[in-house]
């Protein structure tokens, strides 16, 4: 019999989540000189992409030029994608174990993490994670309501999400109007009448999350003026003293950014957005009505742990912000895969350099794999899920050298295409995503825009001609 990887019997892999994690392992997975690899992507959205179409904020189109690499991958002559098909309803590990020598899951982080405070639940207290794949036309978020009709927001976090949220609060209606921001959400904030956006961080300057690209720009909105309060943007005694023994030139470039932001006059622009440091909510006021009315914060101050890394904690100082409107963006965490372990503390699928761990006996689970945010938690930038795919893959074809693959009982292309038919006859191609493409394309050209989406599922359907 071939050896697995052969031409006769090629290495038969399913990647379950079609965002970037997924394609970077696709592409991996294909330039193994030594192994021959066919890849079906699976994904609950009838659309590809993952975070870069339903995350990246629609001013950043620059960004989404990285699906330009992605499609490239997908031209690969034994790539297929399965779109509008979701693992755990359509499928099960059990029914792709019957067709793949190798399932890797690179699902993401689907839900964001509480702040655990009084009031969280009230209106106008929103997901960050919501309002972004609300905005961007995620089929599952376009039902939703955002209340921008009150004049103070806070956004509770400092890193690259919450400087989304401010800037696209912040942008005037004709800069939204050039990208490919879905409709509904461009007329919720043509009629927006927010005019103070407060960004909040529990820590100081120096250890904000957002990146200085993404800083940057808060400090050139054509319809927004940006204000750092003095005393918040000086570094402490603790982050001056670590800063001298772990000299950072990035960090030490952030936090000159900030400065220049704390000495800025207004210059009378419809919007102000300003960032607070080493504060934390407490408490959210209920107006009387069910609905934020405030919010009460702390201050903090921040000391050295036994590792080295700085801690904020509160003082005894309490301040209040009147906000009405507040967007919470404190990290993402992953959600449970059916059949796969998971720690929960974590928000992560238990495993050991991409193959999935059974903690109780402390050994691999045979052909299961992970890669993305399911695996490290939510970290880095799109680019960095390109090394940890890799690190993923190396260790698949290490598994495939050593013998350690599913044994799947009908590994064939055409099972698995009979297999998915059975379960999700309306499931979406490749091809039939290249028409999607192509129309979205041609919806935004009248309006200089790059797309107009198809924001729902069934309107990709009916698209195709599937109604």
């Amino acid at each position: 019999m071939p050896a697995i990887g052969s031409e006769e019997t090629p290495l038969r892999v399913a990647i379950i989540g079609a965002g970037p994690a997924g394609f970077y392992a696709a592409g991996h997975l294909f330039k193994q000189r030594s192994c021959c690899v066919t890849v079906d992507m699976y994904d609950k959205l009838p659309t590809p992409f993952g975070l870069v179409r339903c995350g990246v904020a629609p001013d950043h189109q620059k960004i989404k030029n990285v699906t330009r690499v992605y499609t490239r991958t997908a031209a690969h002559t034994g790539f297929r994608f399965f779109g509008n098909v979701e693992y755990g309803r359509h499928l099960s590990l059990d029914q792709l174990k019957a067709h793949y020598h190798q399932i890797y899951f690179s699902t993401g982080a689907q839900v964001d993490r509480r702040l655990n405070i009084p009031g969280e639940d009230l209106g106008r207290s929103y997901s960050a994670t919501d309002f972004v794949a609300w905005y961007n036309g995620h089929p599952e978020y376009r039902h939703l309501e955002f209340d921008l009709s009150r004049p103070c927001v806070a956004v509770v976090g400092v890193g690259n999400v919450a400087v989304d949220v401010c800037r696209v609060l912040c942008r005037t209606i004709e800069e939204l109007a050039a990208t490919d921001i879905a409709d509904y959400a461009l007329e919720a904030l043509r009629e927006s009448r927010v005019r103070e956006v407060h960004m909040l961080g529990r820590r100081g300057p120096a250890q904000a999350a957002f990146t200085n690209p993404e800083a940057k720009e808060l400090g050139v909105l054509p319809g927004a003026d940006i204000h750092v309060p003095p005393g918040e943007a000086a570094l402490d005694a603790c982050t001056t003293a670590h800063l001298g023994e772990k000299p950072d030139r990035l960090t030490q470039k952030k936090i000159g950014m900030i400065r220049d932001f704390s000495m800025r006059q207004r210059t009378g622009k419809p919007r102000l957005l300003t960032i607070r440091f080493l504060v934390s909510p407490v408490k959210l006021h209920d107006d009387g009505t069910g609905h934020v009315g405030g919010v009460q914060l702390v201050r903090n101050e921040l000391y050295a742990v036994g590792d080295g890394r700085l801690r904020p904690r509160a003082t005894d100082t309490l301040e209040e912000l009147p906000a009405e409107v507040v967007f919470r963006s404190v990290g993402y965490r992953g959600v449970p895969l059916s059949g796969l372990p998971f720690n929960d503390s974590w928000g992560v699928v238990h495993s050991s350099k991409g193959r999935v761990m059974d903690p109780e006996i402390q050994a691999s689970v045979p052909g299961v794999y992970v890669g993305g945010w399911i695996k490290r938690g939510p970290t880095g930038v799109i680019g960095t899920n390109k090394a940890d795919a890799l690190e993923s893959v190396k260790a698949m074809m290490e598994d495939v050298q050593n013998g350690c693959c599913l044994n799947p009982a009908a590994p064939s292309v055409e099972a698995a295409e009979r297999m998915v038919r059975a379960c999700q006859p309306d499931y979406v191609s490749w091809e039939d995503w290249e028409r999607i493409d192509a129309l979205e394309t041609a919806r935004g050209k009248p309006a200089g825009r790059p797309r107009v989406k198809f924001v729902d599922t069934s309107e990709v359907l009916a698209a195709l001609g599937r109604a």
